[in-house]
């Protein structure tokens, strides 16, 4: 007879489906919000790229703000319930920017999605509380591949539901992978109410502390743990790099190499099958042989690589060229987390993940106005250096510069930071 799932098994199975729905929910619309951001303003494509960045950096201040309240009620009142009600928020945003007539109306559902979109913290925390030190990095590797399954599929509906020339012809809509991605959503949080299970006990809660659950205050309290402000800094870098992607992607090869939303949809499904092997298999093989420090140098590396690829591509095949090396990218996340997070007690993994979140979210305010406004420079007819792919240049330098800073403060054999 089979031995029944034990309650670590249960929570971690919901965590890692609740996070592939979330990305399929989140990479269902990337291909279409500039065709939807066009539909509702009638804007040229440097004039959308701009207005994406804006979207970006509304989220990011909502986020900046709630995801170390989001942490630090976790702590005090479990993740059950913290992670349901971000399943929510999430819902109510697509569903409301699915039915928007104009572009304010899309802000509104940014700034919905920023204030309740806490899952990922919610669920590193999860896995904070179930894993063991040894293996904790390789569990935050399973969450970063459930992302990549969800990432796989969701760009890949989005190109179906809302491409017109492809597979539905004038079936497809840019608004309808929204209303996907809101049922998927909300059916979640039906999913989540009768099968999620508590991870945290009552004996491992702390009291609710607004003035260490705020984004200035998580970070400070960082800055008495060894390794965190080192850390803290080189995820900060690495986060505006990152938002090259939700913010000027789409629209990039869109205008450089002219495809169609579901010619990006197709990218990023290439990319999300090779996430989903390096996070869900290699990276349990690579951490544990080369540790912690290699693993997340190896991983900024690949994303400068990456990050150049795509900026340089004046051709598709260089754009999924790139998808490998953006794919090992994702192993500076796992190990840099690990870092952190084997330094801490179980009653505050929750307020780590809050203050990480802080960190992104200050980066995801900055990065988006820098990588949008690059892209309204470069990508204007006339500009005497019309480049496009520019914010990706910018991306690889910020990589650069993280991997720099991460030798530089590294000490004895290459495995710690202060």
């Amino acid at each position: 007879m089979a031995a029944k799932p034990t309650h670590s098994e249960n929570a971690m199975l919901f965590v890692l489906i609740t996070v592939m729905i979330n990305s399929i929910g989140f990479g269902i619309i990337i291909p279409v919000l500039p065709d939807l951001v066009g539909e509702v303003t009638g804007f040229s494509d440097n004039q959308i790229g701009l207005q994406m960045g804006l979207l970006t950096f509304v989220f990011a201040v909502m986020q900046f703000i709630s995801m170390p309240i989001v942490g630090g009620l976790s702590d005090r009142f479990g993740r059950r319930p913290i992670m349901l009600l971000s399943l929510f928020g999430l819902g109510l945003d697509y569903l409301i920017m699915g039915l928007a007539p104009v572009l304010g109306v899309l802000y509104i559902g940014r700034m919905i999605a920023g204030t309740f979109g806490a899952t990922f913290t919610t669920a590193n925390a999860y896995m904070a509380d179930i894993s063991p030190p040894e293996t904790r990095a390789q569990n935050f590797g399973l969450v970063g591949a459930a992302f990549g399954v969800g990432f796989m599929l969701g760009p890949a509906l989005g190109a179906v539901l809302g491409d017109e020339t492809k597979f539905l012809g004038e079936l497809a809509d840019p608004r309808l992978p929204f209303f996907a991605a809101g049922a998927i959503s909300m059916l979640n949080v039906v999913f989540g109410y009768f099968v999620l299970p508590e991870t945290l006990s009552p004996d491992n809660r702390r009291p609710f502390d607004i003035k260490r659950s705020n984004a200035i205050g998580s970070l400070k309290s960082l800055g008495k743990l060894s390794g965190a402000k080192g850390l803290i800094f080189v995820l900060f870098l690495l986060a505006v790099a990152h938002t090259v992607y939700p913010t000027t992607y789409t629209i990039s090869m869109q205008t450089k190499l002219g495809w169609t939303s579901g010619d990006v949809g197709y990218s990023l499904f290439a990319f999300g099958i090779a996430s989903f092997i390096v996070q869900g298999g290699l990276i349990r093989i690579i951490i544990p042989k080369i540790g912690m420090f290699w693993a997340g140098f190896s991983g900024m590396l690949s994303a400068c690589i990456a990050y150049a690829l795509m900026g340089f591509a004046d051709k598709g095949w260089i754009v999924y060229a790139a998808g490998p090396f953006a794919a090992f990218a994702g192993l500076y996340g796992p190990a840099l987390n690990n870092m952190m997070s084997s330094r801490l007690p179980a009653n505050e993994q929750g307020e780590l993940q809050g203050a990480i979140g802080a960190a992104q979210g200050l980066a995801l305010m900055v990065g988006p106005l820098m990588m949008s406004g690059l892209f309204y420079i470069f990508a204007k007819d006339g500009f005497e250096f019309y480049n496009p792919g520019a914010p990706f240049y910018l991306a690889s330098a910020l990589a650069i510069l993280s991997s720099a800073y991460f030798i530089y403060r590294a000490r004895l054999n290459y495995r710690d930071i202060d």
